[in-house]
């Protein structure tokens, strides 16, 4: 039996689901490989005093850090904590002297992750330079613009970079911890403890981890107006042209527009509110792909599959396999 060392690091704030889910994943996963999986899971904190999480609940740390010298570790564990300013906007925390134990327990790691707003410690720590990473959409901005060397991606549940994997929101903690499951023991046992779990499916990590309606929403009523007129008229060509005549601008103050309300060109935004129409009906319809792509503006499959491949990384037939929601039989 393969030993994995699986070290959860614990400090004051942090997030609770984000240290108790994981620990739950691989414990069933023991359990549905009748241990075979070997995973040993600790929280370690930098003394064994109990630790207040955000959600005001006390964690016991198993292990310090001190204790931890010269042990080799598995998987490094390492999650998010949040302050909340008077506007009500986020801020992740990282704090120094965790950073550098980060940086210290990864060094004789072999997989190093981070849930949530865990990737801003990651990234004070130098394990993200050069890399893809991911992280709570809505803190992504300030990740890349606090960490340049970071290539950050807002969209997906989590990603993969080598050996280091970063996590989006809170939740998402079970789909990446079930992500290393399946790369440790394969797609079978992370579905079955999926199905323990009472997930609806292990979801790839390629999924978008909110929706076009959960995006920042714009300052002015005018790109509101936009954004309402493109969702009424999906079907339709919805060129740079037909927007900016709508908004009564010119096409260049349209693009502008766009980029500086909504981080995005209009032709990205469009295909985006596509790709979440065709989500939507591939989950609850049994409309063909023709009628879908039809439906939402695609015009032909090819389009189609061409979008869900560039954002989500997997094909219309595909996703609709996965997700598709068995109909209501009251």
């Amino acid at each position: 039996m393969v030993e994995r060392l699986i070290v959860i690091v614990l400090f004051e704030g942090v997030d609770l689901l984000d240290v108790t889910g994981p620990p739950e994943v691989f414990s069933l996963a023991r359990r549905e490989t009748e241990e075979a999986a070997g995973y040993d899971v600790v929280l370690a904190a930098e003394d064994t005093a109990a630790v207040t999480t955000a959600a005001g609940v006390r964690v016991l740390p198993d292990v310090t850090f001190d204790e931890l010298s010269g042990r080799q570790i598995d998987t490094l564990v390492v999650p998010g904590a949040v302050e909340v300013d008077g506007e009500r906007r986020v801020h992740p925390r990282t704090d120094p002297a965790v950073v550098r134990r980060v940086k210290e327990l990864a060094a004789r790691t072999r997989r190093v992750t981070s849930v949530c707003v865990g990737a801003h410690v990651l990234a004070a720590a130098g394990l993200l330079d050069g890399k893809r990473a991911t992280t709570h959409w809505s803190t992504a901005q300030q990740l890349a613009a606090d960490h340049p060397a970071v290539e950050v991606d807002a969209d997906p549940i989590f990603v993969r970079a080598g050996d280091v994997w970063t996590g989006a929101g809170i939740s998402a903690c079970l789909d990446l911890s079930l992500a290393l499951v399946a790369d440790d023991l394969g797609e079978d046992v992370a579905l079955r403890v999926a199905r323990q779990l009472v997930m609806y499916l292990k979801r790839p990590g390629g999924q978008s981890q909110f929706s076009v309606p959960l995006e920042q929403v714009s300052t002015t009523r005018r790109v509101e107006d936009l954004r309402h007129h493109i969702l009424r008229h999906l079907r339709e060509p919805l060129t740079v042209a037909d927007l900016a005549a709508h908004a009564h601008v010119s096409d260049r103050q349209l693009t502008r527009i766009f980029k500086s309300e909504l981080g995005t060109t209009p032709h990205a935004y469009i295909e985006s509110v596509r790709v979440e129409r065709a989500r939507h009906l591939l989950e609850s319809s049994d409309d063909t792909l023709e009628r879908v792509a039809s439906t939402c503006g695609f015009g032909t499959v090819d389009t189609l599959v061409r979008a869900f491949r560039r954002r989500l990384e997997t094909t219309p037939a595909e996703y609709r396999r996965r997700f598709r929601r068995a109909p209501h039989t009251g």
